[in-house]
């Protein structure tokens, strides 16, 4: 059996590089192997993907072509990786296509929580930003915040957007309260915005 590791290869910022990954998946692979009552008749075996661009960061068009590479070539079993959202997306809808699950420490962003199709295959062991609204929910109700919620946070629209994958899990867990009223506004530089805080 194989398993296909699709990872940034050097890039220490994510949590999930493969630096920090691989000995684990090394350590596991051994582990499994070792024990032949778990897949008698298998060994595992691992392939590696490197989900970066040439800049270093995850890549939304490296992490598929290598997922594909790595489908033809080696035909594994499941795949382990990517985390950054933009890369896990379509890593995670061409695994669900070919019947493959998909495992991954990241793919926060709220629509991957949607199982009926594209994600059906896709498990997330990391945290998830439908928790943190949860959480947002649960400390509303908790505290009985009832007049005002505001949210700001700062999207630079490179990367995987961290930011705005976190208010996206606010945003959509906060109107199941019923009592407050969310909306998005867009900033633009030199506007005024003062009445947002009013």
């Amino acid at each position: 059996l194989t398993l296909a590791v699709v990872l940034p290869r050097r890039n220490l910022t994510y949590p999930w590089a493969w630096p920090r990954v691989g000995p684990a998946v090394r350590l596991a692979a051994a582990a499994v192997n070792a024990r032949r009552d778990l897949l008698p008749g298998f060994t595992l075996g691992w392939v590696f993907g490197d989900s970066e661009d040439r800049h270093g960061v995850c890549s939304e068009m490296a992490a598929p072509l290598v997922a594909v590479d790595l489908r033809l070539a080696h035909q594994p079993a499941a795949f382990l990786g990517p985390g950054c959202v933009y890369s896990a997306a379509p890593v995670a809808r061409f695994t669900s296509h070919w019947q493959l699950p998909l495992v991954t420490a990241g793919a926060e962003a709220h629509g991957f929580d949607d199982k009926s199709e594209e994600f059906g295959l896709t498990t997330r062991a990391g945290p998830s930003h439908r928790k943190l609204g949860e959480l947002g929910v649960q400390l509303h109700r908790r505290f009985n915040w009832t007049r005002r919620a505001l949210l700001v946070y700062w999207d630079e629209r490179v990367d995987d957007r961290p930011y705005y994958f976190a208010a996206e899990g606010l945003y959509v867990q906060l109107p199941t309260l019923r009592n407050l009223t969310v909306m998005d506004v867009v900033f633009r530089h030199g506007g005024n915005f003062s009445f947002i805080i009013q």
